[in-house]
C-alpha cells in the first residue's frame, strides 16, 4: 500500500489526543482536514480505523496502522537527530507500559539516568500489558507473556516474587486460629483492581478454587501498600516492598513457606531506535541485579 504520512499522523493524533478537534489543534489544521485524512485512510484499507466517541478509540485494523504510524514518527525523529537537525528532531519520547509493582520498585531507578529521554508511562497488569504492543499504544512493555507480539522481540527479565502479608492487628482480629480454609474465606483482602488476580491465585494455591472473601479495590501502588499496612485486608506484595515492613514488624507473613513467583519479560518493537535500545539495556541490566535472586529460597512457589 502507498500510505500517506499525513494520514498516519492524523490517526496517531486522534488516538493520542482522544478526538478530532484536539488532534487538529495539535497538528495545526482544521478538524475537517483530520476527518478527511482518516476517511481517506479508511477507504484505502477498507476498514473502520477509529471508533468515534469521547475519547476516540482505535479499532483492531486501526491498531495495525497506529503502530506503523508511531514507528514511522519515531524513525523520522531519529533520522533527523542523526542528521544533526536537532531543532526539528526534538527530544525522543518513549512510550512504555509497566506493571504497577515493577514501577513502584525497580523500574524508575533503572530509568532515572536517562535524562535526555521523555517517558510516557502507562500502568497495566503484567498479564495484559502485551496488549498495548498489539494495539500500537506502546513501544515497549514489561509483561508476563513469553510469546513475542508480532513485530516485537522478547527477553526474560527474571522473577517478581510475591508474599502474602497482613498487619499484626489484622491477623489478631481475622486470623486468630491461623491461616486456614475457614479464616481465609472470611478475612478481607486488598485487590489492586478488577484485573488483579494475584490474591485469588494465592488463595487457590493454598486451599483450592472456590473461596471468595470480601475485598477492597485500591488501584494505586503506594495506597495499596498502606491499606495492607493499616489492616484493611491481607494482600500479596512484592518481596521488594514487603521485606522492610516484615523486618520492622509492620507486616507479618501469612504462610512462611509459600510465595507466588511471576516471571517477567521485556517486549519491544523490533526497530532500530537508539533511545528504545537504551531503555531496554537499562531495564534488562537492572532486572538482572534486582530480580535475579527472587526465584530461589522458598518452597511451595508457583
Amino acid at each position: 500500500m502507498d500510505l500517506n504520512s499525513e494520514q498516519l499522523r492524523a490517526l496517531s493524533a486522534v488516538i493520542d489526543h482522544g478526538g478530532f478537534e484536539t488532534a487538529a489543534a495539535s497538528l495545526h489544521v482544521t478538524p475537517s482536514a483530520i476527518s478527511q485524512r482518516i476517511k481517506a485512510l479508511e477507504k484505502q484499507v477498507g476498514a473502520v480505523l477509529v471508533r468515534r466517541g469521547k475519547p476516540a478509540a482505535v479499532t483492531e485494523p486501526g491498531a495495525v496502522l497506529l503502530r506503523l504510524a508511531r514507528q514511522v514518527a519515531a524513525l523520522e525523529t531519529d533520522a533527523a537527530r542523526r542528521l544533526g537537525l536537532d531543532e526539528q528532531a526534538g527530544r525522543p519520547r518513549v512510550l512504555l507500559v509497566i506493571n504497577a509493582d515493577s514501577m513502584a520498585t525497580w523500574v524508575l531507578p533503572a530509568l532515572a539516568p536517562l535524562q535526555d529521554i521523555s517517558f510516557e508511562f502507562t500502568l497495566e497488569d503484567q498479564d495484559y500489558s502485551a496488549d498495548s504492543l498489539r494495539n500500537g499504544t506502546a513501544m515497549g512493555a514489561v509483561t508476563s507473556s513469553s510469546t513475542a507480539v508480532q513485530g516485537c522481540s522478547v527477553e526474560p527479565l527474571g522473577i517478581m516474587r510475591y508474599l502474602a502479608v497482613a498487619s499484626p492487628d489484622f491477623v489478631g482480629r481475622w486470623l486468630p486460629e491461623g491461616w486456614n480454609h475457614v479464616s481465609a474465606a472470611a478475612a478481607p483482602m486488598v485487590v489492586f483492581n478488577r484485573r488483579d488476580s494475584l490474591q485469588q491465585r494465592f488463595l487457590s494455591d493454598c486451599f483450592g478454587p472456590g473461596l471468595a472473601p470480601p475485598h477492597h479495590f485500591v488501584p494505586a501502588s503506594w495506597d495499596f501498600l498502606q491499606a495492607t499496612r493499616l489492616g484493611f485486608g491481607w494482600a500479596v506484595l512484592p518481596d521488594l516492598q514487603a521485606a522492610p515492613l516484615l523486618a520492622d514488624g509492620s507486616l507479618v507473613l501469612l504462610d512462611a513457606g509459600r510465595a507466588l513467583d511471576v516471571p517477567l519479560f521485556w517486549q519491544q518493537w523490533r526497530v532500530d531506535l537508539p533511545p528504545l535500545s537504551r531503555v531496554a539495556e537499562a531495564l534488562t541490566s537492572a532486572a538482572a541485579r534486582v530480580l535475579a535472586s527472587q526465584g530461589t529460597g522458598l518452597a511451595g512457589t508457583r
